[in-house]
């Protein structure tokens, strides 16, 4: 697959910007994502991110860290961080903007362990692609974990993306989850293949998690139907 993303913040970084990379998904229109907002502070961040960095500590893995934004907020603050991307463009940046670890490596292919933050922002749940891979990536992402290390995600709950019937039910799609969507990515008139990208409400974040013996809270919600949740061990399940 063609860096497309990594393109993107490549040119940006360099002072080559003369376009936003368009989304689109098989249930919305195209959408424009800002290279900017890619780059931006602490200070123009979402509420669910600054929250999500204030709760960071210790030793931190930021996975899809994109330009390094978290990661270098946390670094600045005296803080230990390791951040990954599965985008080569992405990585160059993070270095060239001054992050001391960052690697090129998918999450599931990434084997440091005692972490006591890990962090999955900016949708974290994408990640998990669908429904069906969620237990081996939180199976994955706990075993990186320290003793009493803990899961910053976020992510938007979609239901308001659909129409509703006159019993008040949600028109879904009968094949899929409603929050597993289809992406393309087009930057300077180059697509990407689709792509799945995973939108997880609350409740049924929390029945997986209790599943595979971990502990879901929210911290806080957002504005526009998103959240920031807490993941930790359940010392009391079984597993």
């Amino acid at each position: 697959m063609n860096d497309i993303y990594g393109r993107a913040l490549l040119d940006y970084f360099h002072g080559k910007y003369t376009e936003d990379i368009i989304t689109e998904t098989n249930i919305s229109e195209e959408d424009v994502l800002p290279l900017p907002y890619l780059f931006r502070s602490y200070s123009e961040m979402p509420p669910l991110e600054q929250k999500a960095l204030q709760l960071s500590k210790g030793r931190i893995l930021d996975v899809g860290c994109g330009t390094g934004s978290h990661s270098l907020y946390l670094q600045n603050k005296g803080m230990e961080v390791t951040a990954i991307d599965t985008s080569p463009g992405a990585v160059e940046v993070c270095q060239r903007r001054g992050l001391k670890d960052v690697r090129h490596t998918e999450l599931l292919q990434f084997k440091d362990k005692d972490f006591d933050t890990i962090l999955l922002l900016m949708n974290g749940t994408g990640i998990f692609e669908t429904l069906e891979n969620i237990p081996e990536y939180l199976q994955h992402v706990k075993s990186l974990l320290a003793k009493n290390g803990q899961i910053l995600i976020d992510s938007s709950d979609l239901q308001y993306m659909y129409d509703r019937n006159e019993e008040g039910g949600l028109w879904v799609p009968a094949d899929r989850y409603y929050g597993e969507l289809e992406f393309t990515m087009t930057y300077k008139g180059v697509s990407s293949p689709p792509f799945f990208w995973l939108y997880l409400d609350e409740l049924r974040f929390e029945e997986i998690c209790t599943s595979e013996g971990l502990k879901f809270e929210v911290i806080t919600r957002g504005e526009n139907y998103d959240y920031l949740a807490r993941i930790t061990v359940d010392c009391d399940s079984p597993s």
